[in-house]
């Protein structure tokens, strides 16, 4: 095992075969709840307490993927060139509604933070929940926060959108495709525009560019939030 943790080939391995443990998982039960990034966070912490394995050589088995992640989000251009005419069409309604999702977000999380008594450092690192960890994590880093726990806040939102956006969307009768891909790029980030994406082209479409803006006016706000806490 030594040997494998050494070269990053056992980390790997055993995050594909979660991920793809829980694939199988969702399309033989159909449940919601059985979302592939959930089980597989489930399987390989299950993995790392039954063996030992400690999280530093974990992590570090797998920085080649993570060095991949930023890569891999550029890649959330293709549906955004696909469907450009729409989007350019409905690019104010777009940029509204991701203006109003991402200050309502840091808004909340920082009213939140102060009523519970949270640390500042708690709320700063949860502030950028929302937005993709390649993005997210730099915030944190940047701002004085704490970076492992706004990577867990961001995958918890994501999949917490992944699984709940869909009966949100029937709850509040949101029916709309752009209006759908706002909310899911917006509050679900990458993993949200992958359940997006599972709703149509044009959702998906939409909640990449939310994503991209929401990470970018995140960006901008964030700082200033901090300021204030």
């Amino acid at each position: 095992m030594t040997e494998l943790l050494s070269i990053g080939i056992l980390p790997v391995a055993l995050t594909l075969m979660a991920f793809l443990a829980g694939q199988k998982l969702q399309q033989k039960l159909k449940s919601p709840l059985l979302n592939p990034i959930l089980v597989a966070v489930v399987l390989v912490l299950g993995f790392l307490f039954l063996t030992g394995m400690s999280v530093s050589s974990y992590k570090a088995g797998m920085n080649t993927i993570s060095w991949l992640l930023t890569p891999a989000t550029v890649c959330l251009a293709v549906p955004m060139y696909e469907q450009f005419r729409i989007l350019k069409k409905n690019l104010p309604m777009i940029l509204a509604g991701v203006a109003a999702g991402a200050v309502s977000c840091l808004i909340m999380v920082a009213v939140f933070g102060i009523l519970v008594g949270f640390e500042p450092v708690l709320t700063v690192s949860l502030l950028p929940k929302s937005i993709t960890t390649a993005i997210g994590v730099a915030l944190s880093e940047m701002t004085g926060g704490m970076t492992g726990v706004t990577t867990a806040a961001i995958v918890f939102t994501g999949i917490f959108a992944s699984i709940m956006g869909p009966a949100f969307c029937r709850l509040f009768r949101l029916t709309d495709k752009v209006a759908q891909g706002v909310a899911f790029g917006t509050a679900g980030h990458v993993i949200g525009t992958s359940k997006a994406n599972e709703l149509g082209a044009l959702t998906g479409a939409v909640s990449s560019l939310s994503l991209v803006v929401a990470g970018l006016l995140t960006a901008v706000l964030l700082p200033l939030m901090v300021n204030l806490i």
